[in-house]
């Protein structure tokens, strides 16, 4: 019998089972040993289910911690480990690489031509070269749009299940009574109330092949919506990316991101309401060298906040989307942006933080006086509400696009902040999309 390919896929819930499912599945030459798991918390100690992982695994797959890659290198052989997360530095690749050279493996990235799958309906895919650039507002807009002119649309988003893989094998939701039924988190009740609220179905999950073939029963184009950085699931008909002059600069220095905008058809510079003229230039120039093909456009991400007047010189506690401010980067977002301009007093999270929430100050020492929504486990989101009970404030300012209050106890007012897609071009993101429908005739009439 041939001797099978050794491999571990180094993952974080997301693309690594994606990955496996394309690629090495029921490939006879290749035994997957094991997943690693960085970025989300409660993933290692499990095992991708034997279900999922088809007949050549029938005990399912290990998911261990990253930072045991070293030792699980020295003690079994490897032939290959293959890198499957986004939204890290190009360093971080790197060192990874270096450690499993060392260990006496290959290191590989599948590419796009490998992992996307083909959809029987047209796809306009959304991506970004960081997390928190905006792409669930640009959705929202775009999606508008396409049911106002006569278009069934299904969106597909990058997947987060990080409960039951079984159960999250194909995922669709309608209505929060679905989202209360499967136990979502608040990371992903964050990608997906939104959605929701403005009349959109939306499907995820494990198996993108099903899911896929099921959601194109229902509908005559597929938006999808990237998760972090990386890119599309699915082989985009046409491929938007944004940008974020706000962190200029990063579009050429993290993984997939700059792979994604080299991809693009449309690239979106976001938040140049926010930005300074200086980052909007640079990120221009930046995408105009390595892109020059692609169209840019220009748009604002205008912030709205409830009773904002309530909260000017009040003390408040400021709950950003946990993501963007954990491995996306940011100090803070667009809360701390709409209680700065009401003029309220933003009280620090880390004297008041519960020892979870501390935890999460520790590995991510950049983050600003703000604290970050993080759901991904009951002992987290106890650890939520304990730091907003003990922080000495008047309201708290959620700008987490969950409705937090339906999910934990906050014994103070909340105010909810939302941010939204403006056009500030023309002809502007609007009129290429159109322009793209007319063209693959799903447009009957030019709009």
């Amino acid at each position: 019998m041939t001797k099978r390919n050794r491999v571990i896929i180094l993952g974080a819930a997301g693309r690594d089972f994606h990955d496996f499912n394309v690629v090495y599945r029921d490939d006879p030459a290749t035994e997957v040993v094991t997943f690693t798991a960085a970025q989300i918390t409660g993933i290692a100690g499990r095992r991708y289910p034997a279900s999922l992982a088809g007949h050549l695994y029938p005990e399912g797959i290990p998911i261990l911690d990253e930072s045991g890659l070293d030792e699980l290198l020295a003690r079994t052989p490897i032939d290959q480990v293959v890198f499957a997360y986004s939204d890290v530095s190009h360093a971080h690749v790197m060192h990874l690489a270096s450690r499993a050279l060392a260990g006496g493996a290959d290191f590989l990235l599948l590419g796009p031509q490998r992992t996307m799958l083909e959809a029987a309906r047209p796809v306009i895919a959304i991506s970004a070269v960081r997390t928190g650039c905006g792409k669930s507002q640009t959705s929202r807009y775009l999606s508008r749009l396409l049911r106002s002119w006569g278009l069934r649309l299904a969106i597909l988003r990058h997947p987060m299940p990080y409960g039951d893989l079984e159960r999250q094998a194909v995922q669709r939701f309608a209505s929060r009574a679905d989202l209360d039924a499967a136990a979502c988190t608040v990371e992903e009740r964050e990608e997906y109330e939104p959605h929701i609220a403005v009349g959109n179905t939306v499907w995820a999950g494990v198996d993108y092949a099903r899911i896929v073939a099921q959601a194109s029963q229902e509908a005559d184009l597929l938006l999808w919506e990237g998760g972090n950085n990386d890119f599309p699931f699915l082989r985009p008909d046409l491929h938007i990316v944004l940008t974020d002059p706000l962190r200029a600069g990063h579009e050429l220095t993290h993984h997939p991101g700059e792979t994604v905008l080299r991809m693009a058809d449309i690239v979106v510079l976001a938040k140049c309401d926010a930005a300074a003229q200086a980052q909007i230039q640079q990120v221009t120039d930046n995408v105009r060298r390595i892109n020059p093909r692609a169209a840019l456009v220009r748009a604002a991400s205008p912030i709205t906040l409830s009773e904002a007047e309530t909260i000017r010189g009040r003390p408040v506690a400021v709950v950003e989307d946990g993501p963007s401010v954990t491995h996306g980067g940011m100090a803070y977002g667009a809360g701390y942006v709409a209680a700065s301009r009401a003029g309220a007093q933003i009280v620090d999270p880390r004297p008041y933080a519960a020892p979870t929430i501390a935890g999460i100050y520790a590995a991510y020492p950049h983050i600003g006086p703000v604290l970050p929504a993080m759901g991904y486990t009951a002992a987290q989101l106890e650890a939520l509400s304990a730091t907003l009970a003990a922080m000495p404030v008047d309201y708290v300012l959620a700008a987490t696009p969950a409705d937090l209050a339906r999910l934990i106890q906050i014994d103070k007012p909340v105010l909810r902040t939302h941010y939204d897609y403006a056009e500030l071009d023309s002809p502007g993101l609007a009129d290429h999309v159109r322009d793209f429908l007319a063209a693959c005739g799903l447009l009957t009439a030019y709009v």
